[in-house]
């Protein structure tokens, strides 16, 4: 078990010894209580376009992890490191996953 504090700062390798890059931010999920992603640069944006770009360009996802100790080890899936990241789902297939809401509200 490794704390998340523990992996920022360090590096990030394919498991074909690929430098992909360096953790600057771990992004959990707190509904589900485990990481999502490593972001390969602060998360400090000046815009909303700069941040998608981060977002989109600068992270990896945590499922792709292999092993980490000193290091971090990511499945490669191909030559190129962009192959590491995803974008988000669309707004609209993240509606369809999830359960609609209902309320309900006790008339006395």
């Amino acid at each position: 078990m490794i704390k998340l504090s523990n992996l920022v700062g360090m590096e990030v390798y394919t498991d074909t010894a690929q430098l992909v890059g360096k953790v600057y931010d771990v992004i959990l999920d707190m509904q589900k209580g485990e990481v999502v992603r490593l972001t390969l640069e602060p998360l400090n944006p000046l815009s909303k376009d700069e941040a998608k770009r981060i977002f989109k360009d600068k992270t990896v996802m945590y499922r792709s992890v292999k092993a980490v100790e000193k290091i971090i080890i990511v499945s490669s899936i191909g030559a190129k490191t962009s192959d590491f990241y995803e974008e988000e789902p669309s707004k609209e297939a993240a509606a369809k996953a999830r359960p609609p809401v209902f309320s309900y509200r006790y008339k006395k």
